[in-house]
């Protein structure tokens, strides 16, 4: 499905996150996600999340205002839906009974990428110490991830997996990296003293305006690891991206503020939605993947 969706995907303006081929395929089975096509300009994703049913409408809603009906309940909630779509369409929703509202634990969040390269300024003043740290005390080397080097980066991806009591997103980012060129994915790795040691992967959004940062692993015992791959690869990320989108915090109290402390530039908001006399869907937690989706008629 990838020549039919891919297109279409990577062309939306709104940068978020999950709203790519790769992101869906390699999360299709943690969410059971299908998808379908509601006419010629609107997808629809379905996915399962803790035995709730929810939807996802990348391009927006229908102009069918039934079909909209239709979708809003038989499913338990509405996600990932964009900024533009929830100010313009919001009156829609509001007449079949839906509620909408920011979904903050899901903002992606949108770095400058010269920010991000520079570590300029006050702000950034632990952070680059902690790149220096890493320059000065170890011997390293940088490198993109290719054909020919892509063991390494498996490698790691195996190390960390190995060093934690919990597998987290260890299967789809093993498989990313088993089919990164079928994906369109691209990466870059660090070794230290030879050895492979870290690695980032993502892909182009908003038409190119921004990178994704999909996945980010490091094995341990390499103090400032995480922020020397942070800064090395958006020093070599091409002229044209202007953003670097790191993905959400999911919630997590830990993750928002290391995130908050790259002083992000903006966010991409999304909101969730659900009937006014629905209960709340619960809320994803920290290991938890919560951008993808699924269909009603085709599996992904």
């Amino acid at each position: 499905m990838k020549p039919s969706l891919h297109p279409d995907l990577s062309l939306l303006p709104d940068g978020i996150s999950e709203y790519t081929f790769a992101g869906l395929y390699l999360f299709r089975k943690t969410y059971n996600y299908h998808i379908a096509q509601l006419d010629d300009t609107h997808l629809y994703l379905q996915g399962e999340k803790d035995g709730k049913r929810f939807f996802m409408l990348p391009c927006g809603p229908p102009d069918d205002q039934e079909l909209l009906r239709e979708l809003t309940e038989s499913h338990d909630y509405l996600k990932g839906l964009a900024e533009r779509f929830a100010d313009k369409d919001r009156f829609r929703f509001e007449t079949v009974g839906y509620h909408l509202e920011e979904d903050r634990n899901n903002f992606d969040y949108l770095y400058l990428k010269k920010d991000l390269a520079e570590l300029s300024g006050r702000k950034f003043h632990k952070k680059r110490n902690l790149v220096n740290g890493f320059v000065n005390n170890y011997r390293y080397s940088e490198y993109p991830i290719r054909p020919d080097n892509l063991s390494d980066a498996l490698d790691i991806c195996d190390r960390w997996r190995d060093e934690r009591e919990d597998e987290g997103d260890y299967p789809a980012a093993r498989e990313a990296l088993e089919r990164m060129e079928e994906l369109g994915l691209h990466g870059y790795l660090v070794a230290v003293e030879g050895k492979p040691a870290a690695y980032t992967l993502g892909e182009p959004l908003q038409k190119g305006r921004a990178f994704a940062v999909h996945f980010e692993k490091a094995v341990g015992g390499y103090k400032g690891i995480y922020q020397f791959i942070n800064q090395c690869f958006a020093s070599v990320l091409p002229r044209h991206y202007h953003y670097i989108n790191r993905e959400q915090d999911l919630g997590d109290e830990g993750l928002r503020q290391a995130k908050m402390t790259y002083r992000p530039w903006g966010f991409v908001k999304k909101y969730r939605g659900r009937l006014w006399n629905a209960s709340e869907p619960g809320s994803e937690t920290a290991n938890e993947r919560v951008e993808e989706p699924g269909f009603a008629n085709v599996s992904v």
